[in-house]
């Protein structure tokens, strides 16, 4: 079931465009593909920075699952099994570190407008998850998303197919930074779908870590930290096991943050343990993954759109499969910006 669902990911991919680059842009499809989401972005160029929201207008259940170190999050308490709320109405990833979890009263402020969310009564309250990731070093720091950021991508959300690369949550994500930002490279934004036994998965990742990323498929590495020339790519894992470590890092300063969905119908709990099994799909193609400096943070989410009841795993095969298809989606569609070439300027 795995390597066929494998096999179809990497049908048919499509060429990655960049300067020295003939690298195919692994898998096809988006979030967008699981019926009841749309996905709007909000980009600040001036950093750049931004956020990303995936909007469940009819609600959906919905489950998280942190493993990083330095996580930045609002409202997922809630997603606990035992908490009483069983949908939310939209998740926000956002670039800003904790500033940047104000883009979620933004989306907030747009879906109560349309009257979707909690019905307490007297109001409707949106439930709005959110997660954040630390790119103030890429750029004016002052600039970050806020309400506003959030409103306007909730304004700019559509059923179409995700922009990737440099927009949203990853307009200022980078990645391989273990050894200073000097020596980092530009992350971004990635989805991707995949659809088994009628029913659809799909995934969506801000890649901002620590760790390099790598195509799990052959263990190259696709990006992340350079030599001290900056012409090669270092291999993080290889040097701190030969003992090559760091002098000194700020805590917090990374961090990979994502969703999966599925069409099919979920309990929250079942939404949780989705969201864990997504998370190897970034063990898979981020090493090191799930640090004291990373916030990692994935989101699951079930629209129940399809009508057939959620199988663990298979789902759970999937969205680790469509997670990890999603970050390398993410870096090969990034370009570089100042100070932080892409993977396609070095992959070939």
């Amino acid at each position: 079931m795995a390597a066929a669902a494998g096999a179809a990911a990497f049908a048919g991919g499509v060429q990655a465009q960049g300067a020295k680059t003939s690298a195919r842009m692994p898998g096809s499809g988006s979030i967008t593909d699981v019926t009841g989401l749309r996905v709007g972005h909000y980009t600040d160029t001036r950093r750049p920075t931004g956020c990303t929201v995936i909007i469940a207008e009819a609600g959906a259940t919905g489950g998280v699952d942190v493993r990083g170190a330095a996580p930045g999050t609002r409202e997922t308490d809630l997603l606990n099994p035992v908490n009483m709320v069983e949908k939310v109405h939209a998740i926000v990833l956002s670039g800003g570190s904790a500033f940047g979890l104000d883009a979620a009263s933004g989306v907030m402020r747009y879906l109560e407008e349309k009257k979707i969310g909690f019905d307490v009564g007297v109001a409707h309250v949106p439930i709005v998850p959110s997660a954040i990731l630390f790119d103030l070093g890429v750029g004016d720091a002052s600039i970050r998303p806020d309400a506003a950021a959030g409103y306007q991508a909730c304004k700019s959300a559509s059923t179409e197919a995700t922009e990737e690369g440099n927009v949203g949550a990853g307009a200022g994500a980078t990645v391989g930074k273990l050894y200073g930002p000097q020596r980092a490279m530009k992350g971004g934004l990635g989805s991707a779908s995949l659809t088994v036994a009628g029913v659809t998965v799909g995934a969506i990742v801000a890649v901002n870590a620590v760790g390099d990323v790598l195509d799990p498929a052959t263990g190259r590495i696709l990006a992340g930290a350079r030599t001290a020339d900056g012409k090669q790519l270092l291999d993080t894992r290889a040097a701190i096991l030969a003992g090559e470590l760091p002098r000194s890092m700020r805590p917090g300063t990374a961090t990979t943050i994502g969703v999966v969905a599925t069409d099919a119908t979920l309990t929250k709990a079942q939404a949780q343990k989705i969201a864990g099994m997504a998370h190897d799909g970034l063990a898979r193609s981020i090493n090191p993954i799930h640090t004291m400096l990373d916030g990692d943070t994935i989101f699951a989410l079930g629209t129940g759109t399809s009508g057939k009841h959620g199988n663990v795993m298979l789902l759970g095969v999937m969205a680790a499969e469509a997670m990890a298809i999603a970050v390398q989606r993410a870096i090969l569609a990034a370009r570089a910006v100042e100070g932080f070439p892409a993977a396609v300027d070095f992959v070939a």
